[in-house]
């Protein structure tokens, strides 16, 4: 991973927990999008969605439509999502094979996904599959919902342990795909990644934070918005 950031003092303010990242998250769901949710915090989405906002849920094990997940411990052990979730059953949802499920993927037909991160650069490239010295990682769905989906959006910890930097100039880890990352959500701050002209722009920060507070933190280079925003 990249080398840590030069941090002085102690941190500012309190940063978000991993339930007010989801709830962030959730907040940039567009009623109607079909939405595949990634594992961790980028699950926690669906328990936080505004008020009046309908999503189709897809699964890339091959379930579209599904909405609230089973309690802890109840559910049908037939009825997994890609998670290792158990979805409640809902009138309309659909069941086919994975080959279908990537035929979505790979077709464009998936509006958002929401995925976690090891790496994002300030070019859009994502690592979140493998950490090299571990040796072992899992692929999964996310190369082709990285590549396909219409806005992908990234929901993590601003910093690995030790204050580590994720949001980089250059990714260090293997890619899961290059130039993807349309949003990046996290603990203590909102990027938006203007791909077109190579720049990360800061639009809102956590309460008690500031620009240097999050740049301070963060290896790749960034640009402030206009009005830099508190995240709500």
């Amino acid at each position: 991973m990249s080398s840590k950031p030069e941090i002085t003092g102690n941190e500012p303010a309190p940063r978000l927990n991993r339930a007010a990242i989801a709830k962030r998250a959730a907040r940039d769901l567009v009623d109607g999008s079909t939405v595949n949710l990634g594992i961790g915090i980028p699950a926690m989405c669906a328990d936080f969605l505004p008020d009046g906002v309908e999503l189709l849920y897809h699964a890339e094990n091959g379930i579209l439509g599904f909405k609230e997940l089973s309690a802890p411990g109840e559910g049908d052990p037939n009825l997994m999502d890609a998670g290792g979730k158990f979805p409640k059953l809902v009138p309309g949802m659909a069941f086919f094979d994975s080959v279908e499920s990537f035929s979505l993927i790979r077709g464009g037909h998936i509006d958002v996904t929401v995925l976690g991160a090891l790496q994002v650069s300030r070019s859009g490239d994502l690592a979140n599959w493998v950490v090299p010295k571990r040796g072992i990682g899992s692929i999964g769905g996310a190369m082709d919902l990285a590549a396909n989906a219409k806005k992908v959006v990234i929901a993590m910890e601003h910093n690995a342990h030790g204050d580590i930097a994720k949001i980089v100039e250059e990714c260090t880890f293997p890619l899961t795909a290059p130039g993807c990352v349309d949003e990046i959500i996290t603990d203590i701050a909102v990027i938006e990644i203007d791909r077109e002209n190579g720049l990360m722009v800061l639009r809102e920060v956590a309460p008690g934070w500031t620009f240097d507070d999050v740049q301070a933190r963060t290896e790749a280079r960034l640009e402030a918005a206009d009005k830099i925003d508190q995240m709500a």
